[in-house]
């Protein structure tokens, strides 16, 4: 979770401008693993699958409207709220314990 808090709210999100194709794909592929990391660890520490899907999608829209509103070098996209629920449902495919898949 502290590196999800990190890249969420640092101050100033390191900048991706410089390689045009790959840097926004970049940004979102870490909104996609950080959402992801943080689902599955919930799913291995027990928390139920319902209780996290609202937890993590609430804090995936209220993180882009706090950048948006609230810190001054960074700028809120719908897009990265998808990439994070798309790391949602990654993080809860992916297997909480050897051999099982969770659904």
């Amino acid at each position: 979770m502290l590196a999800q808090l990190v890249v969420l709210y640092a101050p100033r999100a390191p900048s991706t401008d410089q390689v045009p194709l790959v840097g926004p794909v970049l940004d979102k592929v870490v909104h996609l693993a950080v959402f992801a990391l943080v689902a599955w660890t919930g799913r291995r520490a027990g928390v139920r699958v319902r209780l996290l899907v609202v937890v993590l999608l609430a804090h995936a829209v209220v993180s882009e409207l706090l950048q948006h509103w609230v810190l001054p070098h960074r700028s809120g996209d719908p897009l990265d709220a998808l990439a994070d629920a798309a790391g949602v449902l990654v993080g809860l495919l992916l297997p909480a314990r050897r051999g099982r898949l969770v659904a």
